[in-house]
């Protein structure tokens, strides 16, 4: 098999060690690894089977000097924007981890267990896009219920843990608990967010729009349209909860047939990368707790409406860091070694 030249751009931020992890832990037909960060890095390591890799500054010459043919991108929309063309001028695949390039229409955006074909059209740009974490969790335990039932209309409410804005964010839920149990909760600084994210909840990410709904989410309504390639009727609320890892999310389905929750749960079950924990009586659903450090997307709560014979309710459950970032940004990585050997 052959081995590929690989780049890891934002190595030693959140998502980079999440990559360096998971490509360690699959065994990823790996010639060379390239940690790549800003110049303020250059002289850190990062962690990659048990050695210490040093970071090597991001500069647009640098995919050619190592002649990089996967780089995967993780650190911020701006930097993609500035170095991904770099790196596909140089002969490389960029899967980027950014929103910078998921709704052009040229890219395709992937998640594999739900349109592994879009991976084809990568050589229109030479970038695949990886989509938002909420969506991707999201989207795959919407793709099998479609198939079988046709969704009309999804409504979701989110609670994304707070390393879904970075490491400074999850160090400030840390610090402002350390200064709840010392009385000086009060005098604690926030700055990842614009509110107190310790003992509360916060029903806003990014930005408002227009339609007084967030940027957040709106990318889960237009990132699912674009990955299921079907237009679904989709309302979203995103909230920010004092949580570290793991995304969660509580969905209601409407379908154009009559489901069964039975049926929807045997249909999950087979569906790649799901985990089905749903055994209420005995305390048994998905939650953060026991997603974190994994590649699987869990679901639970699956129960059918009170009222209405199409709808179905449910809870969804992954790892942001992997599921919603890295893990799908390897898979995205294999899928395409795949598709080359058998081109």
């Amino acid at each position: 098999m052959k081995k590929y030249n690989v780049a890891v751009v934002g190595a030693n931020g959140a998502v980079g060690e999440e990559i360096l992890t998971v490509l360690s832990e699959i065994d990823f037909p790996l010639n060379k690894l390239v940690p790549l960060a800003s110049a303020r890095s250059v002289g850190k390591t990062v962690e990659y089977n048990g050695e210490e890799l040093p970071i090597i500054e991001l500069t647009e010459d640098v995919f050619a000097e190592h002649e990089i043919e996967i780089a995967l991108f993780s650190a911020g929309g701006s930097v993609s924007a500035a170095f991904a063309p770099a790196a596909v001028k140089a002969g490389a695949v960029v899967i980027d981890n950014t929103s910078h390039y998921r709704m052009d229409e040229d890219v395709p955006l992937v998640v594999p267990e739900v349109n592994p074909e879009d991976i084809a059209k990568w050589k229109q740009t030479g970038i695949i896009a990886n989509p938002n974490c909420s969506t991707i969790q999201m989207v795959q335990a919407l793709k099998p219920l479609d198939e079988a039932y046709d969704l009309v209309r999804v409504d979701v409410a989110t609670y994304q843990a707070t390393s879904g804005a970075g490491k400074s964010a999850m160090e400030e839920l840390v610090t402002q608990m350390q200064d709840f149990f010392a009385f000086k909760l009060d005098e604690s600084e926030h700055k990842a967010f614009n509110q107190q994210i310790a003992l509360n909840v916060i029903p806003q990410i990014d930005v408002f729009l227009d339609n007084d709904y967030t940027k957040e989410e709106m990318k889960m309504v237009n990132e699912t349209t674009k990955i299921m390639h079907k237009e679904i009727a989709l309302s979203a609320t995103c909230v920010r909860v004092p949580v570290l890892r793991g995304h969660s999310e509580a969905l209601t389905l409407t379908f154009d047939s009559e489901v069964s929750a039975t049926e929807a749960r045997e249909i999950l079950r087979k569906a790649p990368n799901i985990v089905i924990v749903d055994e209420p009586s005995e305390a048994l659903y998905p939650m953060p707790t026991t997603c974190v450090d994994m590649n699987e997307t869990f679901v639970g709560r699956i129960r059918e409406d009170n009222y209405s014979k199409n709808m179905l309710h449910m809870f969804v459950v992954a790892d942001n860091l992997r599921v919603g970032a890295a893990t799908n940004a390897v898979r995205i990585a294999q899928k395409w070694v795949e598709m080359e050997g058998e081109a």
